[in-house]
């Protein structure tokens, strides 16, 4: 049922910005002034919290929570267009609300639009690797056959890209937009979201693409895998 998948999808992402923008602010409160441990904080509290949603929706929507994510399955034949479309709004949706609640939990206002400007090569970039690492993680688990371990391989790959990425690894539309509703640590200014996104669908793409031939079907890995295995 359609309804059913959109409204675990609209609640995954709201707990997704409720932890990403929660922990940040909880993390900017106890280390001020530490930037080094606030990103501690907040890549340990996102991945933490990201693998057990995956885990507690996945069953019934896929857990895509990401736009980005929705539409690479498009393209994969796993969504209709209208149903990628559904998702893509549930996810948008469910993420503004998570990060409302988030400024309402730390006594904030609903809605302090950021001022936190992110913007330049390098971060674009970084944004394109982070989401081409991203799905390539999802869909190399799930394409050949080991969709139960995507939670933590997802969860890992996130809190590590926190790091290794110039950006801090949003690799996600629905993320970038919901935290221009926050003016604190994870926050990012509305003028800097469309080349992010930009950066975003274009690292989806390419990991799509490269998923399309490094797994062309299930069942062809699955035989790949008997052959090597037999050889």
């Amino acid at each position: 049922m359609l309804a059913r998948r959109l409204g675990a999808e609209f609640v995954g992402t709201a707990l997704l910005l409720i932890a990403v923008v929660g922990s940040g602010i909880a993390a900017q409160r106890l280390s001020p002034n530490d930037v080094g441990l606030e990103l501690i904080e907040n890549s340990i509290a996102t991945g933490a919290a990201l693998a057990a949603i995956i885990l507690a929706v996945g069953p019934v929507s896929g857990a895509h929570l990401n736009p980005a994510v929705s539409l690479a399955d498009r393209l994969l034949g796993g969504l209709t267009w209208r149903e990628t479309g559904a998702y893509c709004v549930a996810q948008v949706a469910g993420g503004a609300v998570g990060t409302v609640i988030a400024n309402l939990m730390f006594s904030l206002a609903p809605v302090t639009i950021s001022t936190k400007m992110r913007s330049g090569p390098g971060l674009w970039l970084a944004e394109a690797v982070a989401t081409f690492g991203l799905l390539l993680v999802i869909f190399g688990v799930v394409r050949s056959g080991r969709a139960g371990l995507a939670p933590f391989a997802v969860a890992a790959y996130i809190a590590g890209a926190y790091w290794f990425t110039a950006s801090t690894s949003f690799a996600n539309p629905a993320v970038t937009l919901a935290r221009t509703l926050t003016d604190t640590f994870a926050g990012i200014a509305p003028a800097s979201v469309v080349p992010f996104i930009a950066a975003q669908l274009v690292g989806a793409l390419a990991a799509t693409a490269l998923a399309r031939w490094l797994y062309p079907t299930i069942a062809d890995v699955a035989e790949d895998l008997v052959i090597r295995r037999s050889a």
